[in-house]
């Protein structure tokens, strides 16, 4: 059977079952990035928080990890 032989009823069914098989994936797509950048940004939040507490505590004066001031000499000097 060649193009010429189909029904155009039919022909368009296809095309439209085509288009709409296209719009399910393009939707499906479409949250699976929407889910992508949710989490990304709370990522981003979340980074951005850490980065704040670090800069509060380099203003503060001591360094995160050695429990006090950089100039403070260890207890064996």
């Amino acid at each position: 059977m060649n193009e010429a032989d189909i029904d155009p009823s039919t022909a368009l069914e296809k095309r439209v079952v085509d288009l709409e098989v296209k719009a399910a994936y393009a939707d499906d797509l479409l949250d699976q990035l929407n889910h992508a950048v949710f989490r990304q940004q709370q990522q981003i939040e979340s980074l951005a928080r850490e980065l704040l507490a670090l800069r509060q505590q380099l203003a503060a004066g001591s360094t995160p990890g050695l429990g006090g001031s950089v100039d403070e000499r260890p207890p064996h000097y």
